[in-house]
Parts: C-alpha cells; sequence; structure tokens
C-alpha cells in the first residue's frame, strides 16, 4: 500500500455538485440561487402547494358535497361470508377477534353485521352493529346477537 493507491471508502463520498466554491467551479457567484428576491436569500421557505403566486389547485378547484365529520363508517360483514366461516372452521361464536383473525376486517375497524345471504348454522355473534334483517337471521336460525 502507498499514497498512490489510496482511495476512500465505498459509500463514505456523496456524488453531488458542491456550489458556492469560487466561480471557476461553474457554480460559484449566486450558487445556482438567482438574483435578488427572498429565494435567494438564507432562511426563506414556502408554504405546501404554494405556486409562486399563482391560484393554488386547492383553490382553484371546486368544492362539492358535504362530508359529516361525527359519521361512524362501519366495514360490512355478510351473513354468507359467516355461514363461510362455519362451514369452514367450524365456529360458535363469531366476533371481531375471529374476524381480524380470518383477515375480514382491521384493527380499528367497527363491524357491522349485513343481511346478504342465508345463515343455517347457530350462531353467537358479536359485533357494533347489525341491520334488521342479519339480526333476524341471525335469530331465525337459533343464534344470538351481542352489541359491543
Amino acid at each position: 500500500m502507498n499514497l498512490s493507491n489510496l482511495k476512500p471508502a465505498e459509500g463514505s463520498t456523496k456524488n453531488r455538485k458542491r456550489i458556492g466554491r469560487g466561480t471557476g467551479s461553474g457554480r460559484g457567484g449566486t450558487s445556482t440561487r438567482g438574483h435578488k428576491g427572498a429565494g435567494s436569500r438564507s432562511g426563506t421557505s414556502t408554504k405546501v402547494g404554494f405556486e409562486g403566486g399563482q391560484m393554488p389547485l386547492q383553490r382553484r378547484v371546486p368544492k362539492v358535497g358535504f362530508k359529516n365529520p361525527n359519521r361512524i363508517e362501519y366495514t360490512g360483514v355478510n351473513l354468507d361470508v359467516l355461514q363461510e366461516l362455519v362451514t369452514k372452521y367450524t365456529l360458535d361464536v363469531v366476533d371481531f377477534d375471529t374476524l381480524k383473525l380470518h383477515g375480514l376486517v382491521s384493527r380499528n375497524d367497527l363491524v357491522k353485521i349485513l343481511g346478504r345471504g342465508e345463515l343455517t348454522a347457530k350462531l353467537e355473534v358479536k359485533a357494533h352493529a347489525f341491520t334488521a334483517t342479519a339480526q333476524k337471521a341471525i335469530e331465525a336460525a337459533g343464534g344470538t346477537i351481542v352489541k359491543l
């Protein structure tokens, strides 16, 4: 090893253009910032979505409709899906943990049982909400419902 074959460790140097290193570097003088104005000075920043004084996209696009901030969004699970679970895994109780285990709901979801399909198994179903048709179908099959 001698001075002629020394080189920096791999990954220790960055391949970027160094600015502000004199006029001979090609990136001296104004250091790529242009002449005058706020952008040429230190400590400047613009707001997110600022378009140089042009009306920003968020304000140009018309706003339509109303979204209730107090709405409660449920993840729906139908009776035919419950019947498939029962026939496949022979369950007596279907609750949030069971649905989460089988990938039907996520951790923070609220579950609503919907009335599509038929239920023949006697089940205890625990969920946050039920439609009237789902409730009748579960009770008609001899099952019970529990609201969480």
